[in-house]
């Protein structure tokens, strides 16, 4: 991608914004859909809120009760990291 910068006057500015913060998506691209659907060539990227509510909905339906919920780790990174340099030896540049 090529960055570009524009001018937008607050009317504008305003609208971007909502239209970003209301889909889920940067300002920026509000700003390429419109150019495309402009050129009559819509993006294959286009998020519907809907879907995304659907799909959220089979998720949690199929994720585990809590009473199987997978246990949280007991080991740190650096715990992890002394069994590497443990086993492996530390590395020499």
């Amino acid at each position: 991608m090529i960055r570009k910068q524009i001018y937008l006057d607050g009317r504008h500015q305003e609208s971007v914004r909502r239209m970003a913060a209301a889909r889920g998506v940067s300002e920026a691209e509000v700003i390429r859909e419109a150019i495309e659907a402009h050129q009559g060539q819509p993006r294959s990227g286009y998020k519907d809120p809907a879907a995304w509510k659907r799909a959220l909905k089979v998720m949690r339906s199929q994720r585990l009760p809590s009473s199987k919920q997978v246990q949280p780790r007991k080991w740190s990174r650096e715990e992890l990291y002394e069994e590497r340099v443990k086993h492996y030896g530390r590395r020499s540049r």
